[in-house]
């Protein structure tokens, strides 16, 4: 065997570990992993445990590496930032995790395809395989702003459909006695079940109100943060009804019913598009095996009867 093709080996059993390692990350019980991460803290062993040091040892690679892609100035106040508060990653690690697997991306797809075109011999020319290289090489470093951009649209998304039940339980609060202030706490408590971002949302807002700052700062937080256009008109709609004395509960009833109505339009849009995203797997998918199981007896009945008797093979 080949040093070339010890290191191809060595390479994809690295990618197949990495792979299995997050998947197996990804599909562990939440709720198991916080009671051990409880218990360890009571125990006063969280700083030592196995996943702790992992942890550690994890981000000091992941440094290391994003230091060949990171911006060296600016990009803490780009809009970057602000898809990472959107996407709800607000670690300080987020950025360095990111910027790491655009580093490793860069040089392993790469790398993986030289190792395999030159292990196999694969008849390529050389500007062929350069040109692979450069598209392999641009695909891992946007491939994390693609998954970046698709968490944001997918808590934007569960936001949204939450939103208006959030403000029918803020409007029963508001309307039961409750203040503004205490209303955004308890709906945020309630709130934890059917969206935990929406909750996380408000509990931001709460603790901004309780360090001192102003509800129009607080909701206008809540607004950057996630980036939706529904909730920064809550926000102006809030200001101006505390501004001019009009009531906050009709204003909050008035403005839930215009979200529910936008989520229903929003619905029946992409229920119309159904028909034309079905269009496409019944044309190229679903017809031809049909055209063949229906027709498939006939054309082999036509071949066997009818195409000797026009040639002239049997009298």
């Amino acid at each position: 065997m080949s040093a070339i093709t010890m290191a191809f080996v060595a390479l994809i059993f690295f990618a197949v570990s990495v792979a299995a390692y997050a998947g197996m990350v990804t599909l562990a019980a939440p709720r198991a992993m916080r009671r051990l991460n409880q218990l360890a803290q009571a125990t006063g062993d969280a700083t030592h445990s196995p996943a702790a040091h992992w942890n550690v040892v994890a981000v000091k690679l992941a440094r290391s590496l994003a230091r060949l892609s990171i911006p060296s100035e600016g990009w803490e106040n780009s809009p970057l930032r602000l898809r990472f508060m959107s996407a709800g990653y607000r670690d300080s690690r987020a950025p360095v995790v990111y910027f790491a697997v655009k580093t490793l991306l860069v040089f392993a797809l790469p790398g993986i395809f030289f190792l395999y075109s030159t292990s196999v011999a694969m008849p390529m020319a050389s500007l062929t395989r350069m040109s692979f290289l450069l598209l392999l090489a641009a695909i891992g470093y946007y491939a994390p702003n693609v998954w970046l951009l698709s968490e944001v649209r997918r808590r934007q998304r569960d936001l949204f459909e939450a939103f208006p039940d959030a403000l029918d339980l803020l409007t029963i609060c508001v309307e039961a006695g409750l203040g503004l202030n205490a209303a955004i706490a308890r709906v945020g408590e309630e709130s934890r079940v059917r969206c935990p971002a929406l909750a996380d949302e408000f509990h931001l807002a709460e603790l901004e109100l309780r360090a001192g700052a102003t509800r129009e700062s607080a909701l206008r937080n809540i607004a950057l943060r996630t980036g939706l256009d529904e909730i920064n008109s809550l926000v102006a709609m809030l200001v101006q009804a505390e501004r001019f004395g009009t009531s906050i509960a009709e204003s909050l009833r008035v403005h839930s019913d215009m979200l529910r109505t936008e989520r229903r339009l929003r619905a029946e849009e992409q229920a119309a598009k159904i028909p034309l995203k079905l269009l496409f797997p019944l044309i190229f998918c679903i017809f031809p095996s049909l055209l063949v199981v229906l027709m498939g007896p006939a054309m082999i009945r036509i071949f066997r009867v009818l195409l000797p008797m026009v040639t002239g093979g049997t009298h």
